[in-house]
């Protein structure tokens, strides 16, 4: 492994950060209980290790060489109260299938991983909220305060972030024993899509594009034994720096420093300041890692983000996710790939069609419209290809669970529907028919997105 910068000691790593601008950092209220519930983190088991992480970053070099598709997706924010093993297996399921159909559409092996086991804190547009002249602290996730408007409820614990360390091991363990059964094979994952396409207002159009999936090899990667079935790797935006720091441990055999409390870890929108804590953390551990990039982006700030976090240019390093919105996707997105093609830099390119299209619904419902989704995926790929360059995935907010947050797709969840089943601790999510109805629509729109002259291998 190149090494990333001059990697120093695991306190350097840990303590880097701080004196430096930290956004969307909890007011913690007690020192003392942070400091108690950082060390009881510090000398906590890691929940996951250095050799899972670096066999994510071979494969996401696969994505950004063009011979792979990342498919990412789970809750917009973890529940530390309502976790229910059922629920997780069902948005490890849809995961499976999805990555099924996105590896007939694209023909090439995908790597799947969720938002699971560590997406607990949230980055929120204002520190306070106001109900009936009443303010309080913002809802930032379980790792941080409560959802209930009460003052208890928001006051910001520390102590929530070792929860979030049990519950995370905790999820870790039933999505590895699920990865190791039948139910993660390509069989059942087929059998599901099945299910779906007979369920669907449209069976006979679905259940053709399933039969041509199966007849295919139905599942995701052939040959050299390079996609294990149930292969599944944890991600979550690294938001909150006592916790990550804390859970940073060295590599015995490679002496590299690694963030433990996931495979995957990205910085978001907000936090993704160059001179700020979040980039400074970022740089320093060896894990593959992810930074949102919205339509406000400038082509030469991005050039000098991707050479502090990736500067030996290595590929699987960095993967850039493009969170533009159906309207801006098609304007901003060209100038970024252009830009960081031309100087040469190897980087993933992914999709996050959710969060540029979030809207208020007349129930006051934070929603999100099928259709504008689609569109962004769409002109993702359009602007990609047109590019000659590799779209490498897609990044989205779902749940296996049948749930009324987002509106439209085939089952015609509408505006009125939202209360019935609104679940989200935050944001909206496509619900598990949503989801493949999503893929199988791209499905049906690949030749359209794809441009004539594009070569073969990034097709």
């Amino acid at each position: 492994m190149t090494p990333l910068l001059d990697l120093p000691s695991t306190h350097t790593v840990r303590t880097g950060w701080r004196g430096l601008p930290a956004a969307q950092q909890p007011a913690w209220p007690d020192p003392a209980a942070l400091d108690e519930a950082v060390a009881t983190l510090t000398a906590s088991l890691p929940l996951v290790v250095p050799r899972e992480c670096d066999l994510l970053r071979n494969r996401l070099a696969a994505v950004a060489r063009g011979e792979a598709f990342l498919v990412q997706g789970g809750d917009c924010a973890e529940s530390l109260d309502t976790a229910d093993a059922g629920s997780l297996l069902r948005s490890a399921g849809t995961l499976q299938q999805l990555a099924t159909v996105f590896g007939y559409m694209m023909s090439l092996p995908v790597v799947t991983v969720a938002r699971m086991a560590g997406q607990y804190a949230k980055p929120r547009s204002a520190a306070t909220e106001v109900r009936d002249g009443v303010e309080l602290p913002v809802y930032r996730g379980d790792a941080v305060n409560g959802q209930a408007f009460t003052a208890a409820a928001r006051t910001p614990d520390p102590h929530r972030m070792v929860r979030v360390h049990q519950r995370s091991a905790a999820t870790l363990n039933l999505v590895r024993a699920y990865g190791a059964g039948a139910q993660a094979g390509p069989d059942h994952a087929l059998e599901g899509l099945r299910r779906f396409a007979a369920a669907s207002p449209e069976p006979a159009r679905y259940g053709a594009l399933t039969e041509e999936i199966a007849r295919a090899g139905g599942f995701t990667g052939t040959g050299d034994g390079w996609h294990t079935p149930g292969e599944l790797f944890m991600s979550h935006e690294g938001l909150l720096l006592d916790y990550e720091s804390a859970l940073t441990r060295v590599d015995a055999v490679t002496g590299l420093p690694y963030a433990t409390s996931g495979h995957l870890l990205w910085i978001g929108e907000r936090t993704r300041r160059l001179d700020g804590a979040h980039v400074e953390y970022f740089s320093r551990i060896a894990n593959p890692i992810a930074v949102k990039i919205g339509p406000s982006a400038d082509a030469d700030e991005l050039l000098r983000l991707v050479d502090r976090l990736s500067p030996g240019n290595e590929a699987g390093r960095l993967t850039l996710v493009a969170r533009m919105g159906a309207r801006r996707v098609r304007e901003a997105l060209p100038g970024l790939v252009e830009r960081i093609t031309a100087e040469g830099r190897t980087v993933g390119w992914v999709s996050d069609p959710m969060h540029g299209n979030t809207i208020s619904a007349p129930s006051g419902h934070k929603t999100r419209r099928f259709d504008d989704i689609l569109d962004e995926l769409s002109g993702f790929f359009e602007v990609l290809h047109g590019l000659g360059a590799h779209p490498g995935g897609v990044h989205l907010e779902l749940t296996g669970d049948d749930v009324t947050e987002c509106v439209g797709g085939g089952a015609g969840v509408g505006m009125a529907d939202l209360p019935l089943r609104y679940r989200s601790a935050c944001d909206p999510r496509l619900n598990g028919d949503q989801s493949l109805d999503l893929a199988y629509r791209l499905l049906e729109l690949r030749d359209a997105v794809r441009v004539p002259g594009v070569p073969e291998a990034l097709r």
